[in-house]
């Protein structure tokens, strides 16, 4: 891998808003009262820890991670907010390890009768910068301590960079939209519905809440919403046998040019205009070079910013990758075939004034069971919340065919 990667506010929502984040500000105000700096690793748990953060594929580690996780599990309360805090950095096999020792710990303290250390629990789930799946754990802890409390702050993470807290938070919103519903204030529902899906990246809540704003007679055009880039150039089949071609660097990573004609797997290619009309803006080389297998493709686009800004270029596939802007790689991932979804990977970006030149590789390797065929990706450009930035062309576009004619002068 290369680059750095890092796994919309509705304006209708200002006064919630507002009154959340004041929530919020009250709460660690409270918290930073109450709580006693826990910023040091007690030195009993050091060495576990690190035994844990060692533990890699294939049973790399485990023995000294399945002793290391027997001395971590006898900690006490002291220990919680050390151990999420190691989690920061660790891989999937130590976050098991990790979060399984605070489980076993917090459930044994709260069996006994003892207290949970809610004010540092709290400042950690409000540092938004620890491991999202940490937050996760820290934001469980507080709900069995303090369910109350944890159902009000989730209307201030509706943007929270863990996915998991704004799935709960998003579905809180989907709940209220519901019981407005319910009681026949169908405007009300409609705006609730609208924020959801604002905030919304879960597949079945997105499908769900655009489902009842289409029974609503608000349909939505989810591509749009989200801000898939739909028009491409791509080219293609290029070699990938034995799943070199991912390493290889074929004539479009020196230069697009095209009038230009490559030399593909099997004959000549040439550059081809490509149009998705995908909900979520899935560009599948399925469609126009077949299911192939052991092949590469690449594929294009412009996008114009307004200004020199930082983004995140935000891409979902199950296939080996790589992405250019403005000629700089900006990441490369050489795995096949893992879950796909919305947002999957966010790439922090720049984009220039003017003209911003896309280029993603995709690749496809040998495999050939039904749930290998998928040769596709997804790509949108947003800010660091989430909300799709829109190509400064298209902006102006649409300004241009919403503005209203005046019918006497069809001006």
């Amino acid at each position: 891998m290369t680059g750095p990667v890092v796994h919309r506010l509705p304006e209708s929502g200002l006064s919630m808003r507002a009154m959340n984040i004041k929530y919020c500000v009250l709460f660690l105000v409270a918290l930073a009262g109450a709580a006693t700096a826990r910023s040091a690793t007690p030195a009993k748990i050091t060495e576990p820890l690190r035994a844990i953060r060692a533990v890699g594929p294939e049973g790399q580690g485990n023995a000294a991670a399945s002793a290391a996780w027997k001395q971590l599990a006898a900690g006490n309360t002291d220990t919680l907010v050390p151990i999420l805090t190691a989690m920061d950095g660790a891989n999937d096999y130590a976050l098991n390890w990790l979060r399984a020792a605070v489980d076993s710990i917090a459930s044994r303290e709260i069996r006994m009768g003892s207290s949970l250390p809610l004010a540092d629990l709290g400042k950690f789930l409000m540092d938004t910068g620890r491991h999202p799946r940490a937050r996760r754990l820290a934001f469980e802890l507080v709900a069995r301590i303090d369910s109350a409390t944890a159902d009000q702050l989730l209307g201030g993470m509706l943007n929270d960079p863990s996915l998991e807290i704004r799935r709960d938070a998003v579905q809180k919103v989907i709940d209220q939209a519901s019981q407005s519903l319910a009681a026949g204030n169908k405007a009300g529902a409609g705006l609730l519905f609208q924020q959801a899906l604002n905030s919304a990246r879960d597949i079945q809540q997105i499908e769900g809440v655009a489902k009842q704003l289409q029974e609503l007679g608000q349909p939505v055009d989810l591509q749009k919403h989200f801000g898939f880039l739909s028009e491409w150039k791509i080219i293609g089949p290029f070699d990938n046998t034995g799943n070199r071609g991912f390493e290889n660097a074929f004539p479009p990573e020196q230069g697009i040019d095209f009038d230009a004609e490559l030399d593909g797997k099997t004959g000549k290619v040439r550059w081809k205009d490509y149009s998705t009309r995908h909900k979520y803006g899935m560009v599948d080389m399925n469609q126009p070079y077949g299911k192939l297998k052991e092949v590469l493709a690449y594929a294009t686009t412009d996008f114009y910013s307004a200004e020199a800004q930082s983004v995140e270029l935000r891409l979902g596939g199950k296939n080996s990758w790589k992405v250019w802007l403005n000629g700089k790689l900006l990441f490369a991932r050489d795995e096949y075939h893992a879950n796909a979804e919305i947002d999957q990977y966010l790439m922090p970006a720049q984009l220039q004034p003017g003209r911003n030149t896309i280029l993603v590789k995709v690749c496809q390797n040998e495999l050939v069971k039904d749930w290998t065929v998928e040769w596709e990706y997804q790509l949108r450009i947003t800010d660091s919340l989430g909300t799709p930035i829109v190509s400064a062309r298209d902006a102006k576009a649409t300004a241009e065919n919403t503005t209203v004619k005046n019918p006497a002068t069809n001006r």
